[in-house]
């Protein structure tokens, strides 16, 4: 229907403007195929809207501990910029005391996308990690995918997960050097 209707648009354009220059025909036809693109266009956008909009939640479990006691430091980053130290940085962050032998945190109405997760054991309740002089941590660390950290932090890639469900579950376990 919507094909014949052009062809029919396109015929009457022709006959009605045949006395006219090319120019005008060619300016009328462009915005013809312009108005019949943008319905198209707009519902291809409509679709892309949908997916950014879907949202789910990312528990993660923590364990490893060296001893039950301080507090944990939950930084959520959706980009490599800041990971893993810069929680100012962060998508989201938490703060959560170390009760138990293990622990979890839920970041909840997460947009779907590419995170990662980095996880400080702050023992002495300071509000920082402690470090030697040359940097190396004095508190427990942690990141998704549980990356080695041999000589330095890891890195977004290697900690990297992706949130495409309902309920994303992370296990970070603590590393202490």
């Amino acid at each position: 229907s919507s094909n014949i209707r052009f062809r029919w648009l396109y015929h009457a354009i022709i006959l009605h403007y045949s006395r006219n220059s090319m120019k005008k025909i060619s300016l009328y036809l462009t915005a013809l195929l312009l108005t019949v693109a943008t319905p198209l266009h707009a519902e291809e956008e409509q679709v892309c809207t949908t997916q950014a909009d879907q949202k789910g939640s990312l528990t993660i479990t923590i364990t490893n501990f060296r001893v039950i006691k301080g507090s944990l430091g939950i930084s959520l980053y959706n980009t490599k910029k800041g990971f893993p130290a810069g929680y100012d940085r962060a998508y989201a962050n938490k703060i959560k005391k170390v009760n138990g032998s293990s622990e979890c945190v839920t970041f909840q109405n997460i947009p779907y996308g590419v995170y990662a997760v980095s996880v400080v054991h702050d023992e002495n309740e300071n509000g920082k990690l402690d470090t030697t002089f040359i940097g190396i941590p004095k508190e427990g660390v942690g990141a998704s995918n549980n990356p080695k950290m041999s000589f330095g932090p890891p890195s977004f890639n290697d900690s990297k997960v992706l949130l495409n469900k309902d309920v994303l579950e992370v296990m970070v376990s603590m590393k202490y050097f």
